[in-house]
């Protein structure tokens, strides 16, 4: 029918949907039933452009270039994702274990220069994501910039993290949930959990965003009272005990079983910030990456200053290594040196409060392993790296079978009930104790290489719409640490704390992940007989959204005329935030 003749025949019922209301998703006819139906038909790819006559490798940037995902993250989203939204159970409950294993300057030192190497790293993902904002981010990067043999495997590494990490944070906030009450069996925690966090992510990118805002936001205002509450604690002003000062940092002393004590707490600080990289996969779901993902990327600072570091330096000194509630119920909320401190205070309703934001910590990450899963899942299958149907994208840019897949895995939360929920759910843990580890070293890797084929083939740095603040010195010391953390880790794990004898079960609980990487690249490197990406034959343009290199540059020098115009102070935040 003809919208610019109202007397057309409308006898074919057909909606009319105008550019406007597209846009808004707001058809003019049809039930809401009819019109939640058809959005799970598939999305509209006929301006992808046709494949024939090119390379697999070609063939997987166009199609992750052209990916449907909806671009409906907003600028509040991303930066509240990059702040609060891998705050959980690392830092809630891991930093217990942490503390005790090496004591309060190690476990200072190690969450230092983790979030050093993580700064360089999400440093330099920014620079790649506002150049490219494709979907997968890093895996596609992997295949592009380094191989695609490598580019599967660290895919499949990462996907299998997320679909891991989601029953195991359901369990957790069953146990979380247990602090309160423990008649009602687990399973029937998990299985609420289970269902909240599948309806949130049938909502699309932006039941994703919201959620992650909502729950970030509270961490964000949790984690800033309890480093007032530590300093209050610290200085006396609880109501038992005086004056701590710096005295656990004397007795019982600031170390805890040496050198081997500081290793041990790496791979727990990995594990904290872990899902910081999500933001990097976000960047295919925005509209304007150029204007989104800087603005996200710089605050990640201030989550490892003010979050991480703060509150560990809170929790060194108000906590002792040697407290037995530190070892008596590992891995559980008891274990939480947050509510250790509060407990000792003597502070009556403040842990349950401490209870609940760490309940609401644990759904947020469950909720970002489906987002993070589901987008990696499905970037795999447009690559031909994962079945196709993997790859399926609904009409509101949903990649429903990725998020079926999630939750289909999902469903070995009902372990919990089991008597050998220990036992099944400490292998789950080693399929992802180095999985970030894996991750931030290749994305560090991608950058090298990337440089190195813009200066090979002649393309001016001016080019690069955002510069990683570390340059490629970052990128060089996060290769470096990841593999110094991957030494550390192995000899850990092969020998733990503790124990001067070779323990081959922990050893493999620690370090499962790296066999598997390396069989999954061997597995493509023979199947596929792929090669290692020359430089010169690199793909630098395939995914950019932003074509006219004069008019963005021209409009980047305007800003920061702009910028430099300002005083010193306004300069200041411009850099950081």
């Amino acid at each position: 029918m003809d919208p610019s003749n109202p007397k057309a025949d409308t006898s074919d019922k057909v909606s009319y949907v105008s550019a406007s209301n597209l846009e808004a998703g707001i058809v003019t006819e049809g039930s809401r039933f009819q019109r939640f139906k058809d959005s799970f038909k598939p999305a509209d790819l006929s301006h992808v452009p046709n494949y024939e006559n090119l390379t697999d490798l070609e063939k997987a940037a166009i199609a992750t270039a052209n990916s449907p995902l909806q671009r409906s993250l907003k600028t509040r989203h991303l930066q509240m994702i990059a702040i609060g939204g891998s705050i959980g159970t690392g830092l809630f409950i891991g930093s217990g274990k942490a503390l005790g294993n090496g004591g309060p300057a190690s476990l200072l030192i190690a969450f230092f220069l983790i979030g050093v190497m993580l700064y360089c790293t999400i440093q330099v993902l920014g620079e790649l994501t506002v150049r490219f904002p494709v979907s997968g981010a890093f895996s596609t990067f992997c295949t592009r910039f380094i191989d695609p043999a490598w580019g599967f495997a660290i895919g499949w590494n990462y996907g299998i993290q997320w679909l891991v990490v989601f029953p195991l944070e359901l369990v957790a906030a069953s146990m979380t949930i247990q602090y309160w009450n423990k008649e009602i069996n687990a399973a029937a925690w998990v299985a609420i959990f289970w269902s909240a966090i599948m309806v949130i992510n049938l909502f699309g990118v932006k039941g994703y965003g919201e959620a992650e805002f909502i729950f970030s936001f509270i961490k964000v205002i949790a984690v800033i009272g309890f480093i007032i509450f530590g300093i209050v604690i610290n200085c006396g002003g609880g109501p038992q005990g005086g004056y701590i000062g710096g005295t656990y940092w004397y007795t019982p002393g600031a170390f805890n079983h040496g050198f081997k004590g500081l290793c041990s707490v790496f791979v727990t600080g990995a594990f904290s910030f872990s899902g910081t990289e999500i933001v990097g996969l976000a960047a295919a779901e925005t509209s304007n990456p150029r204007k989104t993902m800087p603005a996200a990327i710089k605050q990640v600072f201030w989550r490892i200053v003010i979050f991480y570091l703060t509150s560990l330096i809170i929790v060194g000194l108000i906590v002792p290594y040697t407290d037995d509630q530190l070892f008596s119920t590992t891995g559980s909320i008891g274990a939480s040196p947050f509510v250790i401190a509060i407990r000792n205070a003597g502070v009556k309703g403040l842990p349950s409060v401490m209870n609940a934001v760490v309940l609401i910590a644990v759904l947020s990450v469950g909720n970002s392993a489906v987002y993070g899963c589901s987008r990696t899942i499905s970037a795999l299958a447009a690559q031909g790296h994962a079945p196709k149907f993997l790859g399926y994208i609904d009409r509101q840019g949903r990649p429903i079978f990725g998020i079926m897949l999630s939750g289909v895995v999902g469903l070995l939360c009902f372990v919990a009930a089991s008597e050998k929920e220990p036992e099944v759910f400490a292998w789950l843990m080693a399929l992802t104790g180095l999985s970030t580890i894996f991750t931030w070293g290749s994305i560090c890797f991608c950058h090298i290489r990337f440089r190195a084929a813009m200066k090979l083939q002649g393309r001016s740095e001016r080019e690069i719409v955002y510069k990683s603040q570390v340059g490629l010195i970052g990128s060089y010391f996060g290769v470096i640490f990841n593999f110094l953390v991957l030494v550390a880790q192995f000899w850990t794990g092969l020998f733990p704390v503790g124990s001067s004898k070779a323990d081959v079960t922990s050893f493999f609980q620690a370090y499962l992940a790296a066999p598997i990487v390396l069989a999954c690249f061997l597995f493509f490197k023979i199947w596929k007989k792929t090669k290692f990406v020359s430089l010169k034959d690199m793909d630098l343009d395939t995914g950019r959204r932003e074509v006219d290199t004069e008019a963005i540059m021209a409009e980047i020098a305007e800003e920061q005329a702009y910028i430099r115009s300002k005083n010193f102070f306004y300069r200041t935040w411009k850099f950081w935030c």
